[in-house]
């Protein structure tokens, strides 16, 4: 039996609306899952940032330093005071020291040495051992005591840090002829301060620092011209490991730490 044309294009009409509506309800269900998986990502980087926003918040803002970060704190500011100082600030224009009768008494600076490698600036027993243990420079300074009858040269010698100055103080000789090489001034009275009028030598630690001294008399008396016993009860010595030590306190008082990371506000 033959279809009628009518019939027939009902049927494709038909058959054409639901295959658009099958596309369109596909389309709406597609587009509906690309919108829940765009709010999925959308959410997860909002908390990623929120969570980052929070760690760095967290991690930057002020609070109480750890003992730990105060003890570095203290170390780095005096291991950096050798550079971060001015020549005068290590080496003060005047220091103070006991003479006779412990009285105060002043020792002035004649002047500064150009910073000097370390080989260059101590004896060669002491130098080696400086070197190997990380020696980066020596500063250096001459001093005359109140009277202007004693010459100090003090040389500061810059450690890597703390362990390495321990280290190498371990290994220091005890022989009070040999230290850090004497600095004269020309025109001045330290202007005949040599090696041959170095009387004693001595040295203390401060931080990664070595602090050196060596004293002799202005009117240019050798070691070998002054008896052992005269030596022994001169205010030579007493005042020229006073200025030394006080010196190397300078270079070594522990700074005053703040409370917070940032500041004395936490």
């Amino acid at each position: 039996m033959r279809s009628w044309p009518a019939a027939d294009s009902q049927r494709r009409a038909a058959v054409k609306r639901r295959a658009e509506r099958d596309n369109l309800e596909q389309g709406v269900r597609y587009r509906r899952m690309f919108v829940a998986l765009l709010g999925i990502v959308v959410v997860v980087s909002a908390a990623v940032v929120l969570l980052g926003t929070v760690g760095l918040i967290a991690e930057t803002r002020s609070r109480p330093l750890t003992p730990a970060e105060q003890n570095q704190y203290k170390e780095e500011e005096i291991a950096r005071r050798w550079q971060a100082w001015p020549a005068t600030g290590v080496f003060p224009e005047e220091v103070k020291y006991l003479g006779l009768d412990r009285a105060q008494q002043y020792a002035r600076r004649v002047g500064i040495a150009p910073e000097t490698d370390c080989g260059k600036a101590m004896d060669a027993a002491v130098a080696g051992v400086l070197e190997d243990h990380g020696c980066v420079t020596v500063l250096r300074a001459t001093y005359i005591d109140q009277t202007a009858s004693f010459v100090i040269t003090v040389g500061v010698a810059v450690l890597k840090d703390e362990e390495s100055r321990v280290s190498a103080t371990e290994e220091l000789t005890q022989d009070d002829r040999v230290g850090v090489l004497p600095v004269a001034f020309p025109g001045t009275v330290t202007e005949r301060f040599g090696t041959e009028q170095r009387q004693r030598t001595a040295w203390v630690g401060a931080g990664p620092y070595i602090v050196f001294s060596a004293a002799g008399y202005a009117d240019g008396r050798t070691r070998a011209a002054v008896p052992p016993e005269e030596l022994l009860h001169s205010e030579l010595w007493p005042a020229a490991k006073s200025i030394g030590n006080q010196i190397a306190y300078f270079l070594a008082d522990p700074p005053k730490v703040p409370p917070c990371t940032q500041g004395n506000v936490c």
